[in-house]
């Protein structure tokens, strides 16, 4: 156990500065008044069983773990809309106290079950007192009703093991569709639920300015 504290230790740090650093862009658009294309951000570290589930099913030696799993470190930006998907992918892009190593555009080119998502393959520098350590980390992009399904997914895929019932697979695209039309239709309406959100976040600051 203390062999996988010791490895697991940067991937935990990683995620606690990545919180701090998605969130603090988040607080910037809302420093400039300024639509956030981030609705809000959760990190974890991968579970010790998890990692070793996946070794087993990717055929990754375990002292390679390092190298060829990207996902030990997982973060997830959520946003309102597709567009602000590609705007926090180019402010991703932008920094400079991270490295793209890979992206994968699933809204593009979904996968075959339904999911919808883009994901950003990051090498994050962690300073440890050994001195510098750069680790992989996975950042998952997807609006609020594609985490919904992708978690649904997630769940049913604990019960069945990978292999979905026909009807569900059938039942899971049908969802993945509608929720992808939900995304679209939020989309043409983007405008007025901007300049709805922007009435009553002033409606708040001025009852808080009346009872100051």
């Amino acid at each position: 156990m203390k062999h996988w504290d010791k490895f697991l230790a940067p991937y935990k740090q990683a995620v606690g500065e990545l919180k701090v650093k998605l969130k603090g862009m988040r607080g910037q658009f809302d420093l400039i008044a300024t639509h956030s294309p981030i609705e809000f951000v959760t990190g974890r570290v991968k579970p010790i069983a998890s990692i070793l589930d996946k070794a087993n099913q990717k055929g990754i030696p375990l002292d390679k773990l390092e190298e060829e799993m990207q996902d030990i470190a997982g973060m997830r930006i959520m946003c309102q809309f597709v567009d602000d998907i590609h705007h926090v992918v180019s402010l991703l892009r932008s920094r400079n106290d991270m490295e793209i190593v890979e992206e994968r555009d699933y809204i593009s080119h979904k996968k075959t079950s339904g999911y919808r998502s883009y994901h950003v393959v990051i090498s994050y520098p962690v300073q440890t007192i050994q001195g510098e350590k750069k680790i992989l980390a996975e950042i998952q992009i997807r609006t609020l009703a594609m985490n919904f399904w992708a978690t649904t997914e997630h769940t049913l895929n604990y019960k069945y093991k990978g292999v979905f019932p026909t009807d569900i697979q059938m039942r899971l695209k049908r969802a993945a569709e509608a929720a992808f039309r939900l995304d679209e239709e939020m989309s043409l309406i983007r405008g007025e639920i901007q300049d709805a959100q922007a009435f009553f976040t002033r409606k708040k600051e001025l009852k808080q300015e009346e009872k100051d």
